[in-house]
């Protein structure tokens, strides 16, 4: 890397730490610097959902999947998450919203001491918050090998660098802090994905290689099924990606908590799930031609890597690695959000009630730090890891795979064709769920990869449902609750009998007015 490279990640570095600490003044208390308080325009919101998305695993992991198999990697992960957001927009998107709006929530989870019990919260929460260390940990990995391969940086600098920054901005911003990067991060992404992509073209012989190239590359690599993806897999992630993405990966609840209404919250969804159908597949297209550009590689996950070094100049490398770091810190960033939300409002109260009582500054503060000690402790697993397997193996086989279990309660919690499941069918369907993940994970030898992801998710859920319907445990509250979430707070106080739902809301209920509005939990 030449020095003008190193001058545009420094300039990278500087920018989004400056916005970060500009955000500082709109973080006034707990509710900006976990939800925005409701003040995040929608498209913000959106942009911000999108890019939280994904991180640097892409340009390692999914990059090795695009070079060995071609076109699948786009079908069994970018267009299942475009279709399952889609979905989730008239689902969950705005009640997720109206947890805010109505009850005050500013953690995801803070409302199943209510949905629930005391106990199922912590259960998820404790469970949840375990998986996304680890998750975060394959990040910093992630990162970290691209590092090494563009500057043979060693992997623990790599990681201290890219979370020393991410802590800079975080544990000041909040919120704000995050989907502001975000919108500079996604600028910064476009301009590296396109020009990497202009690069490609110009390689191979101009705008028609993108539909000539496929004559030259094997034959399978415009399959949408091939390699080690099957059908099966792709219905599985389809399953498990509609519920991590619209809220079982509890950062992007966030994004959807943020906006100002249930409705304005559907939009961000909507914005997000056209993005992903259509910006992920131009970021593979350099990839899906690597082969004709770098072929022979041993290493696959390097393909990105040589194919930058190949084809672009001094400055535009920069550039690629600053797009790479932009992926990363978003995700990091969102999900260090909202595990210190988590922290702050549904573990540590348990833990230590006198929390509850801290003064708005004080609750404030406690939260800052928890973020610095959440980076901190991500970043030493990750570099104790050695990084050796470790990214694909996490994000795929782990994530994937528990965020079932784990998110099914949690979401399935809101809607109202499930208002008879209680804390016995949530936390049932999350301990069959994460044993089936165990057995077939570690106990059975050989599975394949669309079992060990689908096959926790769908125990967990024909448990949930089960349950329901055998043991059946409503009560008034819970009705309340769910009935609640199905319109927004100036449609919920028409008097009853004239109020409607928003479109695409299913079986919200007229007599929202009497719902209690005191915060859950």
């Amino acid at each position: 890397m030449s020095v003008i490279d190193w001058v545009v990640i420094g300039a990278y570095f500087f920018v989004m730490v400056a916005i970060g600490w500009w955000s500082k003044r709109r973080v006034r208390n707990i509710a900006d610097f976990f939800t925005g308080d409701g003040r995040i325009p929608w498209w913000l919101s959106g942009i911000s959902h999108h890019v939280s998305g994904y991180s640097a695993v892409l340009f390692v992991a999914f990059a090795a999947v695009a070079y060995d198999h071609g076109l699948t990697v786009y079908v069994w992960w970018a267009l299942t998450i475009g279709l399952g957001v889609g979905v989730g927009a008239f689902l969950f998107a705005p009640r997720w919203n109206r947890l805010r709006s109505k009850h005050g929530v500013k953690s995801p989870l803070e409302y199943l001491a209510r949905r629930y019990d005391l106990p199922t919260q912590q259960v998820l929460a404790y469970s949840g918050a375990a998986l996304k260390v680890v998750d975060i940990a394959s990040k910093w990995v992630a990162i970290s090998v691209l590092l090494q391969g563009f500057a043979d940086i060693p992997m623990a600098w790599g990681i201290g660098i890219t979370g020393v920054a991410t802590m800079a901005y975080m544990a000041v911003g909040g919120l704000w802090a995050d989907v502001l990067t975000d919108f500079g991060q996604f600028l910064i992404q476009l301009t590296a994905g396109f020009t990497m992509l202009f690069a490609t073209m110009s390689e191979l012989g101009g705008f028609s290689s993108l539909w000539t190239m496929w004559d030259d590359l094997p034959e399978s690599h415009s399959d949408p099924v091939a390699g080690p993806v099957s059908t099966t897999l792709i219905m599985a992630f389809l399953l498990v990606k509609t519920f991590e993405y619209n809220g079982g990966m509890w950062n992007l609840a966030q994004r959807y908590m943020s906006a100002p209404s249930g409705s304005q919250a559907r939009r961000s969804a909507l914005l997000s799930s056209g993005l992903w159908l259509v910006w992920p597949f131009i970021l593979f297209l350099p990839m899906f031609a690597a082969p004709l550009i770098v072929p022979g590689l041993e290493n696959s996950e390097r393909s990105y890597i040589e194919m930058a070094q190949e084809l672009l100049p001094a400055g535009l490398i920069g550039l690629l690695l600053a797009g790479f770091f932009s992926n990363t810190m978003s995700m990091v960033a969102s999900d260090t959000n909202v595990i210190t939300a988590v922290i702050t409002r549904d573990i540590a109260p348990v833990l230590v009630p006198r929390v509850k009582s801290l003064a708005e500054s004080a609750q404030l503060t406690f939260a800052r730090v928890t973020t610095v000690v959440f980076v901190a402790f991500s970043m030493t697993i990750a570099i104790a890891t050695g990084g050796e397997g470790f990214v694909l193996d996490v994000v795929v086989s782990m994530v994937a795979a528990t965020m079932g279990p784990i998110s099914i309660p949690l979401m399935l919690g809101m809607l109202p064709w499930f208002r008879t499941a209680g804390p016995l069918a949530a936390l049932v369907s999350w301990a069959g769920g994460m044993g089936v993940w165990t057995v077939v994970k570690w106990v059975l030898d050989g599975q394949a990869q669309a079992t060990v992801v689908g096959l926790p998710l769908v125990t967990s859920l024909v448990l949930y449902v089960g349950i329901a319907l055998v043991l059946p445990d409503g009560n008034a509250d819970r009705d309340a609750l769910i009935d609640s979430l199905g319109t927004d707070p100036e449609t919920a106080a028409t008097p009853a009998g004239t109020g409607t739902a928003d479109a695409g809301e299913p079986g919200a209920a007229a007599s929202d007015a009497r719902a209690p509005g005191t915060p859950a939990g």
